[in-house]
């Protein structure tokens, strides 16, 4: 079975290698690289795989801003994509925990019977105080999160989404793939448990049913963990970057506290480590890549230190250490149930 995962990235480079490595752990056969404005070594670390055959690296073809978007038009005409019989469509901090068989992605499909797509909801790991980036895997050092059925103060929770070779395709999106008109006859399309995901859902009638459903009980057969905060440290960084989305966009602090959740332990992808470790051993060992690697990495810490020689990044690194890991939406019910009378008080 083939399997390919396609990716958005700018300035991702010290994250790379473990990424792969765990797609290919869980049975990802092939890699597909959009990059653009990187000043990490990200497109020369991707270069250095792509001439060994790892992946395939492209740079981002939009002329705006919208880079994943023009970037999925893009990916749906090229052969490895077309040729695949899977495909996913995920960020860098992104990790498909399958909880089935041997955590493989053909365990996954064969658990939902192979249906035309299946939606993983999402699963936010916190910072959780870690204030220094190491260069070792994150799905190793971010263990605490949220109540995996309930995100902020929502039950609905953001997907990725598998797509089969024949689903009816128009247009791959970020979070799921789209047809054309009204649902087809005999699409099957189930969650992270298998089930046929919500009719609401799968035709996509309104905004706050476009990319997310309920997450209760949603995630028996596989997870999708996404380690979107990482390190205080890295943090900075990825709030200088930007996104692929948004050029210059800013990560403020409802972002981080929205993210930042702590409440529950979760060593599930702990079981995959021994084979991320060993895939990513190869892949060190490939020419000019452990090179390249180490040069992401010095680039990631010498941004940051010049980060931390501007006024407003010091007073922020500082705000997120006392920023409460409760967002707004949950504060603001927890002081109104505590503001409300007891009954039978006196």
């Amino acid at each position: 079975m083939r399997v390919a995962a396609v990716t958005c990235v700018k300035n991702e480079g010290p994250f790379l290698l473990e990424w792969i490595a765990y797609n290919r752990a869980i049975g990802v056969t092939d890699h597909l690289f959009y990059s653009n404005d990187c000043s990490d070594a990200t497109d020369l670390l991707l270069d250095a795989l792509a001439a060994q055959g790892i992946v395939m690296h492209l740079p981002n073809p939009a002329q705006g801003r919208n880079y994943q978007m023009e970037a999925l038009k893009d990916a749906a005409r090229q052969e490895m994509v077309r040729a695949a019989d899977w495909v996913w469509i995920a960020d860098v901090d992104e990790f498909l925990n399958i909880h089935v068989g041997n955590h493989t992605i053909a365990d996954l499909v064969a658990a939902c019977d192979a249906p035309h797509a299946i939606s993983l909801n999402f699963q936010f790991f916190a910072n959780a105080g870690i204030e220094t980036f190491e260069d070792r895997p994150v799905v190793s050092q971010f263990t605490k999160t949220h109540n995996p059925d309930l995100w902020c103060d929502e039950r609905a929770i953001e997907v990725k989404t598998l797509v089969r070779k024949d689903f009816p395709l128009q247009y791959f999106g970020a979070h799921r793939p789209f047809f054309k008109g009204d649902v087809p006859p005999g699409l099957r399309w189930c969650d992270g448990a298998g089930r046929p995901v919500p009719r609401r859902f799968l035709a996509a009638k309104g905004k706050q049913h476009i990319r997310k459903f309920p997450a209760q009980g949603a995630r028996k057969l596989a997870t999708l963990n996404h380690y979107a905060l990482r390190s205080l440290e890295s943090y900075l960084v990825k709030n200088d970057r930007g996104d692929v989305n948004r050029e210059n966009r800013a990560f403020d602090d409802t972002y981080w506290r929205e993210r930042n959740d702590d409440s529950w332990t979760d060593l599930s992808i702990h079981r995959m480590l021994p084979r991320l470790e060993a895939e990513r051993a190869k892949l060190l060992a490939l020419p000019k890549v452990a090179e390249l690697h180490a040069e992401a990495v010095s680039r990631h810490r010498a941004k940051l230190d010049s980060l931390l020689e501007q006024k407003p990044y010091r007073e922020m690194i500082e705000h997120l250490r006392s920023a409460p890991t409760l967002c707004d939406a949950e504060a603001h019910l927890i002081e109104r149930i505590g503001s409300q009378p007891v009954l039978g008080a006196a």
